[in-house]
C-alpha cells in the first residue's frame, strides 16, 4: 500500500504509552539503567505509531528506500524509574525540516504527576544507498508536518525551558 495520509483527517499530536518498568532493565540499586531508557522510548512510539498514524518506519523504508538515523541525543534524567513501577511515556514530532526531525520523548509516574526523563532525538532522512542525507519527500514531509506537535516551540525555548514547561504542565 502506498504511503498516504488523509489530510482531512485529525491526527494525535503525541502518543502516549502505559508501561512496567523491568527488574533485567534495572541497574543494582533498582533503578531503570541509563542506556535502556531509550528502549523503553523507542518502544513505546514504535508501538503507538502504527495504531494512531498507520504507518510505521519499515512502510517508508519500503516504499521509498530511506530512513531517519539518529545523530543526536539530549537527556535530561530527573529522577529514577524503579523496578516493577508502572510509567507513562509520551512522544512527538516536535521539528521537522527538509531532512531532519526532532523526536520528543518523556517519561512520568502513572499517575502523570512527577516528571522523570525527557529526551530530544535528532534524526537526519538518510538514503542508504548513497550513505548521505537526503530531502524528504514532498508526501512524507507533508504528513510529518500533519502529525507535529505545534505546541511545542522548538527553536525559540532550550531545552531546559521546555523541561520547565513539561513540569508546569503536570
Amino acid at each position: 500500500m502506498p504511503f498516504y495520509h488523509d489530510n482531512n483527517k485529525s491526527y494525535p499530536k503525541e502518543t502516549e504509552s502505559r508501561v512496567i518498568i523491568r527488574f533485567q532493565d534495572c541497574d543494582p540499586f533498582r533503578h531503570l539503567n541509563n542506556a535502556k531508557y531509550f528502549d523503553y522510548f523507542f518502544n513505546a512510539r514504535e508501538d503507538r505509531v502504527p495504531q494512531l498514524y498507520g504507518y510505521n518506519i519499515a512502510d517508508v523504508f519500503k516504499e521509498f528506500g530511506t530512513g531517519w538515523v539518529i545523530y543526536n541525543h539530549q537527556i535530561s534524567y530527573l529522577r529514577p524509574a524503579a523496578v516493577g513501577e508502572w510509567v507513562r511515556i509520551k512522544s512527538s514530532i516536535i521539528h521537522v525540516d527538509v531532512n531532519t526531525i526532532v523526536v520528543e520523548y518523556y517519561m512520568m509516574d502513572d499517575a502523570k504527576s512527577s516528571l522523570k526523563t525527557v529526551l530530544w532525538s535528532t534524526m537526519k532522512y538518510i538514503d542508504p544507498r548513497s550513505g548521505k542525507s537526503t530531502d524528504h519527500q514532498p508526501e512524507v514531509l507533508d504528513y510529518l508536518n500533519t502529525i507535529k506537535n505545534p505546541d511545542v516551540k522548538y527553536g525559540e525555548i532550550t531545552f531546559d525551558e521546555r523541561i520547565r514547561e513539561i513540569k508546569d504542565k503536570i
